[in-house]
């Protein structure tokens, strides 16, 4: 009989920390070199609560749940945030005009080389500033991030990006038709509205499987992961720009386009590190968004989170900004050569079941 596999050894043993400690000194001067970033430019670091009445209101995330128990010993629902992203907003209400916050956050059902329940995500926001404008702060925060690392290439499993490139600025339409022959925008109405049976059809032309339970959402997320990711960041990062508004739940329309928002997500390397939005700041229809993505959530898997009141009473206060949300571990590896999340944890969550 075959002996069982043997455990790997945990992150504390000597030999294995010591194999770990470069990209962990690697990450630590990344951080310290983004803070020094942020102060020169006139950022105010924040520090925002953990534990939230909403963990956030996306339908494919998924938080950790625990609970406050009063003197009186009543009980009330909280949650590890998934993101500082209703905080900072809030932040934005009281008055601050440019914010970053490191938050360590919370994700349940994630675990690979690229997840971890338990990550930083950098966030930054600008009052009265144009999204556009975290464009250039991208660039010039990978730049940076190689430079302190002491190298002149990202890397990740075999592919690499010049971070001292610019940017390429890619649309999603444009990523659609490019990468998959596919129209996308002839499947969304000027409302907004998304039409299946046509985003079914085009998928099915270009022979990608098609499930009869699909959803839009579905089919948009298979083609983005089959067909459009695996070509972004190679040889110069990637800003994949203008995603439908159905896809977009906190972001605003795009003045040109209604069919489309003010959302981008950056990748490098084939790694998407960071996402960013001209913010909604609209409280209806950011309650009405809420309430469909919570709706889906409850049709996909049979729960849902509460919308946070004091946020949508602070959004009716809060002036228009943009706000982005970057991975910072995913880039601490890129930067340091890394080939899994682990090795920039200083301490990693321990592995269910061992």
């Amino acid at each position: 009989m075959d002996k069982p596999l043997a455990a790997p050894s945990p992150w504390w043993m000597p030999h294995v920390h010591a194999d770990r400690r470069p990209f962990l000194l690697g990450r630590n001067r990344i951080q310290a070199a983004l803070r020094g970033f942020f102060a020169a430019r006139d950022f105010v670091e924040v520090d925002t609560a953990t534990l939230q009445t909403s963990p956030g209101n996306e339908a494919h995330l998924h938080a950790f749940a625990t609970e406050a128990i009063g003197l009186d010993g009543s009980r009330a629902p909280l949650y590890l945030h998934t993101s500082p992203e209703f905080a900072c907003k809030k932040l934005l209400a009281a008055g601050e005009r440019r914010i970053a916050c490191f938050a360590h956050v919370y994700r349940n059902r994630e675990r690979g080389p690229l997840h971890h329940p338990e990550f930083t995500m950098l966030e930054w926001y600008k009052a009265g500033e144009p999204y556009e404008t975290l464009m250039r702060d991208c660039g010039e925060i990978l730049a940076l991030a190689a430079e302190t690392a002491g190298t002149r290439t990202l890397r990740y499993r075999g592919r690499e990006t010049d971070p001292l490139r610019e940017p390429e600025r890619l649309s999603v339409a444009e990523a659609f038709e490019r990468f998959a022959g596919i129209d996308l925008l002839a499947s969304i109405d000027r409302n907004g509205e998304t039409d299946r049976e046509h985003l079914a059809a085009s998928l099915k032309a270009a022979g990608l499987r098609v499930a009869e339970d699909d959803t839009w959402a579905d089919l948009f997320s298979r083609v983005i992961v089959e067909r459009v990711e695996p070509h972004l960041g190679l040889g110069c990062a990637t800003i994949l720009d203008e995603y439908p508004v159905a896809e977009a739940a906190l972001a605003r329309p795009t003045a040109r386009d209604p069919r489309v928002a003010e959302r981008f997500e950056l990748y490098a390397c084939g790694v998407e590190l960071a996402n960013a939005f001209g913010e909604l700041t609209d409280p209806a229809e950011q309650r009405r968004r809420f309430e469909a993505e919570m709706a889906e959530k409850m049709r996909v898997y049979g729960e849902s989170y509460p919308v946070d009141e004091d946020f949508l009473a602070a959004l009716a206060h809060m002036p228009e900004a943009s706000g982005i949300a970057l991975g910072f571990d995913r880039l601490a590896m890129l930067a340091t050569g890394a080939s899994r999340i682990e090795q920039v944890l200083w301490a990693p969550v321990p592995e269910t079941g061992r």
